[in-house]
């Protein structure tokens, strides 16, 4: 694992982002009790995470005191690439920091649209890198993982050994508007009539006007220095093309850890995050919005069991009046369940249970890690028996294995009989640090299925086609009215504004404010995630 620096106040270039100056670095802890796992004890130097606008998170702040994986990837590009800013000014990658205000891309009705975003997180690595030389003269020079968009999707600038992933290939277009030949100037306007007066970019939709046809992709000499950033649309304009960016299992790779076991047994841990929390809650600036936990990572995973945070955040956002929302596939949540009620006293609290298989087999094939299904439906109950509209998440709905009428049927009425009031479901997503571990898992467990997902999900396509959602709505419906449920499509979940169910939550915040004297409060509050942002710490699939 590439943790250098290790001696106290050095700075290490390619640590997590966050954690550059090891100072912050107390220890790595190995236990027989938790076998096969490493925890990485570090200082966190903040507790409240900004989701940035742009974003499509329901949500606008989370809470994160672990980390199973963090925002980075392997992408990376030069450091003199020039990257568009929200001013409509092009500056090198190299010159900007996080929280900077550029431009990224977003799905808009039929179009994809510039919008403005921010930068999350900068790091940097050393690898072999690749010059792609456009026809109009735009030059990148970038990893092979890296990824831009071309007229048939994102595509890496190199294949891999297996031939699996798509890549450039000569005459593919990229999506963009380009900058011509290399100009020697770190930063410049943009040529472009229509985006060179400042912020004139934004909300416009992408068309590429310039020959963006890739022309050679040729392997440079040697190992590069390079850089890449995170940034809340996952996607920049590097040299005026589209350049991706993931949040996914594959994050890990920056550490030289990989997405599928080391994301499992790896563990980063905010030892101080209580109180970190608890200065920043003080902030005359904090509007008491809604704090998700378990959009990142799951806070009631097992290594909660050994560090014990979760007490004291719960304590901390209710003290200052800040409502709460929690999902979580982990059982141990029955422990605060007293505390949860106390605190439902002061705020709203929001609980979400991730349970999405009902086969005992099927879930220790792909949820080893997790707890069983009924341990989960029992943490339902006693949620439920404890005041709380639980919401289950029946997600990911997995093609050809658990989305049958009897499969849906059955973890439906097992839901009901729990005392959940309400369902979100969805089908299997399949990010792009997710797809090769789960399609190396299907081509040992279910071989007979590979051709079928590879044609549900061809190339880099994440989500299940738009047909077999409407086709997975109309079975999956009509039983949830049945079982007298409340439930919905992911894609008709709301992602900012008023939160499903909240005058359940309001309700039990009322009865409670008498007895628990509680502060006056703004929900700003969405809660719950879509089923592609939780990345719990065994294997999540969407």
């Amino acid at each position: 694992m590439r943790w250098q620096g290790q001696k106290l106040g050095e700075t290490d270039a390619a640590a997590l982002p966050g954690l550059e100056d090891r100072s912050s670095m107390l220890r790595s802890v190995t236990t027989p009790e938790f076998a096969g796992m490493t925890f990485h004890e570090v200082l966190s130097k903040s507790a409240l995470n900004h989701v940035p606008g742009a974003s499509r998170m329901p949500f606008a702040w989370t809470i994160n005191p672990y980390r199973g994986c963090s925002h980075a990837c392997v992408y990376c590009v030069s450091p003199d690439t020039l990257i568009l800013c929200a001013d409509g000014r092009q500056r090198a990658l190299r010159d900007l920091e996080v929280g900077a205000e550029i431009i990224g891309t977003e799905r808009s009705g039929d179009y994809r649209r510039y919008v403005r975003t921010t930068i999350q997180a900068k790091w940097t690595t050393r690898k072999k890198a690749y010059r792609v030389t456009l026809a109009d003269g735009t030059e990148i020079i970038a990893s092979g993982d890296h990824r831009f968009l071309t007229e048939r999707g994102w595509k890496h600038v190199t294949d891999v050994e297996n031939g699996r992933r798509p890549h450039l290939t000569l005459n593919n277009r990229l999506m963009g508007f380009g900058i011509g030949a290399p100009r020697p100037a770190v930063e410049t306007r943009i040529a472009a009539p229509a985006i060179s007066r400042k912020l004139a970019v934004e909300g416009t939709a992408v068309k590429s006007v310039a020959d963006l046809r890739v022309v050679s992709i040729e392997p440079l000499p040697g190992e590069h220095d390079l850089l890449d950033i995170t940034t809340g649309t996952s996607d920049f304009i590097a040299n005026g093309v589209i350049s991706h960016n993931c949040f996914a299992r594959g994050t890990h790779e920056y550490l030289d850890l990989d997405g599928g076991a080391d994301f499992d047994s790896q563990i980063v841990v905010k030892t101080n995050v209580v109180e970190v929390l608890q200065r920043e809650l003080r902030k005359g600036s904090w509007r008491h919005e809604t704090v998700a936990l378990g959009t990142n990572t799951d806070p009631y995973q097992r290594a909660e069991g050994r560090y014990t945070l979760m007490p004291g955040i719960i304590e901390a956002l209710a003290a200052s009046g800040t409502p709460i929302s929690i999902l979580t596939k982990g059982t141990l949540i029955r422990r605060d369940i007293p505390l949860l009620v106390k605190a439902a006293q002061r705020v709203p609290v929001d609980v979400q249970m991730s349970i999405a298989m009902y086969d005992d087999e099927l879930q220790k094939a792909i949820e080893p890690g997790a707890p069983t299904t009924q341990a989960r439906l029992d943490t339902v109950k006693a949620l439920a028996d404890a005041g709380f509209p639980v919401t289950v998440f029946l997600m990911p709905i997995m093609p050809h294995m658990t989305d049958s009428v009897e499969a849906i049927d059955t973890a439906l009425k097992r839901i009901k009989d729990a005392g959940a009031g309400r369902v979100i479901y969805g089908a299997l997503h399949l990010r792009p640090g997710v797809k090769p571990w789960f399609m190396k898992w299907l081509g040992e467990a279910r071989p007979d299925l590979v051709s079928s997902y590879l044609g549900l999900y061809p190339g880099v396509s994440a989500e299940a086609p738009k047909g077999y959602r409407q086709w997975l709505a109309k079975r999956a419906r009509p039983l949830i009215r049945m079982h007298g449920l409340d439930g919905r499509d992911e894609d008709d979940y709301p992602r900012r504004g008023l939160r499903p169910g909240q005058g359940h939550v309001d309700s039990i915040w009322n009865q409670n404010q008498t007895q628990g004297g509680a502060r006056e409060r703004t929900t700003v509050g969405f809660r719950t995630t879509g089923p592609s942002t939780v990345t719990p710490a065994q294997p999540m699939l969407f």
